[in-house]
């Protein structure tokens, strides 16, 4: 088998698979995270005006966020829809960690945009994460990375506080990451 046809399959499969947690969509919702869970929120001012807001929906949408943070994205599908599955992996060549998503929603008001996807089995952690950009009142356009999670794997449990540590830090990356997108012009 060819390396694209064993990527299908692995895409096939992750597309029948559930969702490790279940409190599905509530990374887009305002209110307090779920308990029983680590909660991560970064934050980041990326651009200013209508144009800067379409260019970050663009770059998000495409997993353009993920690529420029150092993330390996195979997805269903080139553009994040709802139910889209993503085979992620983190970190360098053989050392990489395999983190399997689902998009789980999707944003797209006039000046609220983006999406979360939840953790499927073979993630280290379970819980959900959301990226959404906003046009706030001021004109300035915000990057919210929002997430909660637990440990979902054995190596997860035992990484414990450098493994909340990295989360933090490849949220940070994203952030970064989107706003060198926006700046290119």
């Amino acid at each position: 088998m060819n390396g694209p046809l064993l990527a299908g399959d692995r895409l096939a499969e992750l597309a029948l698979a559930p969702l490790t947690y279940t409190e599905v969509g509530a990374t887009l919702r305002k209110g307090p995270l779920p308990a029983g869970y680590g909660h991560l929120r970064r934050r980041a001012v990326v651009g200013r005006g209508a144009d800067d807001l379409d260019r970050a929906t663009d770059a998000l949408l495409a997993w353009a966020v993920q690529r420029g943070a150092g993330t390996r994205v195979v997805p269903s599908s080139p553009v994040v829809l709802p139910a889209v599955v993503a085979d992620l992996r983190v970190g360098p060549g053989v050392l990489s960690l395999r983190a399997p998503v689902r998009v789980v929603d999707v944003v797209d008001g006039p000046r609220r945009r983006g999406f979360a996807y939840g953790t499927l089995p073979g993630h280290p952690e379970a819980g959900e994460e959301s990226f959404v950009v906003s046009l706030g009142e001021d004109g300035d356009v915000t990057f919210t990375v929002r997430a909660f999670s637990r440990p979902g794997s054995t190596l997860a449990r035992v990484g414990g506080a450098v493994g909340r540590r990295a989360q933090r830090l490849v949220a940070d990356r994203y952030l970064r990451s989107l706003e060198s997108l926006v700046r290119v012009r």
